[in-house]
């Protein structure tokens, strides 16, 4: 400390240095001129031991300045660096004109729940990029994935907390002779225009089938490892040698969705996390002692963090009816209000609890290689962070307890159920009343099936096989001609190009034959492309049908609904709910 007591430089929290900006949406280093500057964690450069790395401009000895021949220069990244005072403009020559604000940047790059934490994490990056990148951790996904989340389309990422041991003070959770099992999965589907989200939770005790995985291995080589037929979902993680990719894989079987991503977090995710935001808000609606997660509240609203959290979202005995699904319920409840903290003022302006959350989120979370840099994440999490609370909405399965059973332990899929809300999250519909903002598109899409349909024996048509599966055009082609009267149609085999979604290309003079088919088909009008005709094997013009990843068989409606049933079980991230 110096003689006014003011601390010494080792003793100041270098996160409380740093300042945001309004005007241009950085945070930027603020120290007074007599105080030695005291350094952002992370890497950074330094000459003998215990010296500060010499002033900009300048070499240090033995070290080649940037640029230099035989030095591959750091990626330029962009973040918080000094400022010059500002000038006054020479005589006659006009001030610029001011910046625009950016500080609602932040508020981009900021928000959601465990996956979002990447959002709050990408933002801190910037300040020291290299040192977080050494905190992540990262899984190969086997090709089980997409290849990577683009921003023109849906995002699909998967998120499993496992009840694997690891780190200090967590003797008393989880299987101490296990390597983890799949505990907690959560699938979060983010919209194409990203103004909704879908969180699903998926039980640790469904029954289902687990497929054959190839794995990599430590040495390189990929090993099958035999899937498992009819057993408790949480075996796809950690059992038998598993990997998460397994998981991913045990999923799109299940629901038919591939995922670009996965994150795994595990108990101290959960405390560090909640610690570097100072505490979530939650409510009990019922006095809670449960000795077996050792979680004891009162009735009411209540701050957790650290172990208390990790004793909330892991209690189930005095909740609900005591099993995993009301435990699902809690964590749900638990994930909405990290969310709201996340996106508060409260965080988003306080460089502390960026810091905080950038060290928490990169040490605690292993995620696939696909997104294995702070840039990788940051570009994720600014596409996480786009839609309001209210739009996220969190549901789970539908299942119900396995008939098999005589003491109940485990569910089974309500087939019926499941398949609509498999269908409504494949298809990109909210579950939330979201506002479309592309009012006009839509619009004219419903306008392209009203009008005058041609009779079936005058439409003319090739038909295509562009995603579905083999034989689907023949199969189309039969129930046109003897079901439907469609009898000038061909089956002109594969497209050059898998579609996900059926569709109908047709001249503006074909617009009536087209309308017919999709009456027919059960097509909705985004379905419908105004083109150009195509010339069939008679040499004339006919409209063209390419059947999609989503062709479910001739005669199935391909109408895709427009809004979610309302019968669909489900909470938004926006409202507080009290636990039961």
């Amino acid at each position: 400390m110096d003689a006014q007591g003011r601390g010494r430089a080792d003793d100041i929290d270098p996160a409380d240095q740093w300042v945001l900006n309004p005007n241009t949406g950085d945070y930027e280093l603020r120290l007074q001129a007599s105080a030695p500057q005291s350094a952002v964690p992370g890497p950074r450069s330094r000459g003998a031991a215990g010296a500060a790395a010499p002033p900009r401009g300048r070499t240090a000895p033995g070290r080649e300045r940037e640029g230099s021949p035989g030095r591959t220069p750091e990626p330029a990244v962009p973040g918080p660096r000094r400022r010059r005072a500002p000038q006054e403009p020479p005589p006659g020559r006009r001030k610029g004109r001011p910046k625009k604000s950016r500080g609602k940047k932040v508020l981009i790059w900021t928000g959601g729940t465990l996956a979002f934490l990447l959002v709050g994490t990408s933002s801190a990056g910037y300040l020291y990029w290299k040192h977080l990148n050494g905190n992540i951790t990262s899984v190969s996904d086997d090709g089980a994935g997409t290849g990577g989340f683009s921003k023109d389309r849906a995002i699909n990422v998967l998120l499993v907390g496992t009840d694997k041991r690891t780190g200090d003070g967590n003797d008393g959770y989880g299987d101490s002779d296990s390597p983890g099992h799949a505990d907690t999965t959560v699938l979060l589907h983010v919209s194409k225009d990203r103004t909704n989200a879908t969180a699903m939770s998926i039980p640790r005790d469904l029954i289902t089938d687990i497929p054959d995985c190839p794995t990599e291995q430590e040495d390189g080589s990929t090993k099958v490892i035999p899937g498992t037929p009819n057993t408790r979902f949480n075996e796809s993680l950690g059992q038998e040698g598993r990997t998460p990719s397994c998981t991913m894989r045990t999923v799109t079987a299940l629901t038919g969705i591939k995922m670009d991503h996965f994150m795994i977090a595990d108990f101290n995710a959960v405390k560090t996390l909640t610690s570097a935001v100072d505490g979530v808000d939650v409510c009990l609606a019922k006095d809670i002692d449960d000795k077996d997660s050792k979680l004891k509240l009162s009735k009411g609203e209540h701050t957790i963090e650290g172990e208390e959290a990790l004793a909330f979202v892991r209690t189930r005995h005095s909740v609900g009816f005591g099993g995993d699904l009301s435990r699902i319920q809690i964590q749900q409840q638990f994930l909405s209000s990290l969310m709201r903290k996340l996106k508060s003022n409260d965080t988003l302006t306080s460089p502390t609890k960026l810091l905080k959350l950038a060290e928490a989120g990169t040490e605690a979370l292993t995620v696939d290689s696909k997104i294995s840099s702070i840039t990788k994440l940051r570009d994720l999490g600014m596409e996480l962070g786009k839609f309001p609370t209210k739009n996220l909405s969190f549901t789970t399965v539908p299942v119900a307890d396995n008939p098999t059973e005589k003491v109940k332990a485990t569910v089974v899929l309500q087939e019926a159920k499941a398949k609509e809300m498999f269908a409504l999250i494949k298809d990109d519909v909210s579950l939330t009343a979201v506002k479309q903002e592309k009012k006009k598109e839509k619009a004219a899409e419903a306008a392209r099936l009203k009008g005058s349909k041609a009779d079936p024996a005058e439409v003319r048509v090739r038909v295509l096989n562009g995603g579905a599966v083999a034989g689907s055009a023949q199969e189309m082609l039969n129930w046109l001609q003897l079901e439907e009267g469609v009898t000038k149609s061909e089956n002109a085999g594969n497209a050059g190009a898998t579609l996900k979604k059926t569709t109908v290309e047709y001249a503006p003079d074909q617009a009536d034959q087209a309308r017919r088919l999709a009456d027919l088909m059960g097509l909705s009008g985004s379905a419908m492309k105004p083109g150009k005709s195509v010339t069939n094997s008679q040499g004339l013009p006919a409209i063209t049908l390419t059947l999609g990843e989503d062709f479910k068989g001739a005669g199935v409606s391909l109408t895709t609904p427009s809004t979610a049933p309302g019968d669909v079980e489900k909470s938004t991230a926006d409202k507080v709910e009290c636990a039961k």
